[in-house]
């Protein structure tokens, strides 16, 4: 797609203008808007939405920037931008975590009840790599996955440095790694009150002697890493280890429930389980599992793919789940809704039946959540799009 049609094609989605509104304006909110559309801004595409409202309202709206094409590797940044107005409308564009040729991605962000401050997880690896070449343990590990952190102090307008946390969080036998993608949690409730949680995937070698040669996938599982000090410190937390081929746990995301758990959701990379959506919940803030993860049967419309939970605020208020609803094809976002804390899901609202991809939750305020979501006319990854969804649209 031509970069001229890929305006016309957020001209034709976007419902308010991106430069900023009179105050009247703003306040009378909006339904939609498109912080990024593929082809502008010095990138071929955007992918991996990622979201989180600051203590002062702001909704930052991350994404990865892909300059040489829409792979998944290659000169990729961490790229950011900003509303003041509850996704009306969005500052300029702004690298958060620059690429240099290299490959950086799977924001993880979260808001630090502590201090205020935005902590930004994401992933590296070398831009000359492949992920199967990662998992085949086909490079060094100066080339291969590594996990960085970064904070802001100043509403999400500044970012530190990404620092290395790599040697806290990930054991020297795993290959890949991937944080989030999609926001992290900060708990708010229980024993471990203001710990963040990053949840996260990773594969190991198959065995010595092993035939699954080409089978890497079957390795994948999911892990949490987690931060008691506001991301100056970070342990390992659980560990998905079954690595049967059964349920490959991927892509995982995380909300704490009103009981004080935390409610884990994953993608189910191609394992031979029937479903696409595996889950399991932690009792001790992701340091262990209850259970395995196992298939969530009424999420079975989900095809692969990255999705995204969240629980509203109140003590009744019920767990959202979003992602596309075609099991065999990235189409059609839609909410789910949960009212027994994740044992089962109904299906709330389809957004659209254009093609979509990767998404995140965030709740903007008490009466409304945003969906920030890969869309397009023609494929998934054409715009990211943020909606704005009255909790009374989601019963």
């Amino acid at each position: 797609m031509t970069i001229l049609s890929r305006t016309l094609l957020a001209a034709t989605v976007l419902l308010t203008p991106l430069t900023a509104l009179a105050p009247a304006a703003a306040a009378t909110g909006c339904t939609s808007s498109v912080p990024y559309v593929s082809g502008e801004g010095g990138y071929d595409t955007y992918r991996i939405p990622a979201t989180v409202t600051t203590g002062r309202g702001t909704v930052l709206a991350f994404a990865e920037g892909r300059r040489g094409g829409a792979g998944d590797t290659g000169h990729i940044d961490v790229v950011l931008r900003r509303s003041g107005d509850g996704g009306c409308t969005w500052g300029p564009l702004r690298v958060v975590s620059a690429g240099n040729g290299n490959t950086r991605g799977n924001p993880a962000p979260v808001l630090d009840p502590h201090t205020g401050a935005v902590v930004l997880v994401t992933s590296y690896n070398s831009g000359a790599v492949t992920e199967a070449q990662i998992m085949r343990g086909e490079v060094t590990a100066e080339d291969s996955r590594r996990v960085f952190v970064q904070r802001s102090w100043d509403d999400g307008r500044h970012f530190t440095a990404p620092r290395d946390i790599t040697a806290e969080v990930k054991p020297p036998n795993w290959r890949w790694y991937a944080t989030g993608p999609g926001h992290a949690v900060a708990l708010t409730r229980g024993r471990h009150t203001g710990r963040l949680v990053v949840p996260a995937n990773h594969s190991v070698a198959p065995p010595a002697g092993s035939s699954d040669t080409g089978q890497e996938a079957r390795y994948y599982g999911a892990h949490a890493i987690y931060s008691d000090d506001g991301g100056r410190s970070w342990r390992m937390g659980f560990v998905d280890d079954s690595y049967d081929g059964v349920d490959n746990a991927n892509e995982s995301t995380a909300a704490q429930l009103s009981d004080g758990r935390l409610y884990f959701s994953a993608r189910d990379q191609n394992g031979t389980s029937v479903g696409n959506r595996l889950d399991t919940y932690s009792s001790d803030g992701g340091e262990s599992l209850d259970r395995p993860y196992e298939v969530q049967p009424t999420l079975n419309d989900v095809p692969v793919v990255e999705g995204s939970v969240l629980q509203l605020d109140g003590m009744d208020a019920p767990l959202l789940f979003s992602g596309p609803s075609v099991p065999t094809a990235r189409r059609a976002m839609a909410i789910w809704r949960s009212t027994d804390a994740g044992a089962t899901f109904t299906k709330a609202l389809t957004l659209s039946q254009q093609p979509a991809g990767y998404c995140d939750l965030v709740q903007v305020r008490r009466s409304a959540v945003g969906i920030l979501y890969e869309t397009g006319a023609s494929g998934p990854y054409e715009t990211i799009e943020f909606r704005s969804v009255p909790t009374a649209d989601l019963p």
